[in-house]
């Protein structure tokens, strides 16, 4: 399996402050994957601390 994350960095928050923001995701969604089998097929959309939609995160076959 492969765990994929994608964040559009070049709008609203993220490109106010990248590091501080992309930090924000990765702790928030990290803690958030306990709520997930994590099995291919899972994923979900990911926010930035403004609530717009900037990526998601899936998990994936190995062939993908």
């Amino acid at each position: 399996m492969k765990f994929l994350l994608e964040v559009t960095m070049d709008e609203a928050a993220l490109a106010k402050d990248p590091a501080g923001e992309l930090g924000r995701i990765l702790r928030y969604w990290g803690g958030n994957l306990r709520h997930y089998p994590l099995r291919p097929g899972d994923g979900s959309v990911i926010y930035d601390s403004e609530y717009r939609e900037v990526g998601r995160w899936r998990v994936a076959d190995q062939a993908e």
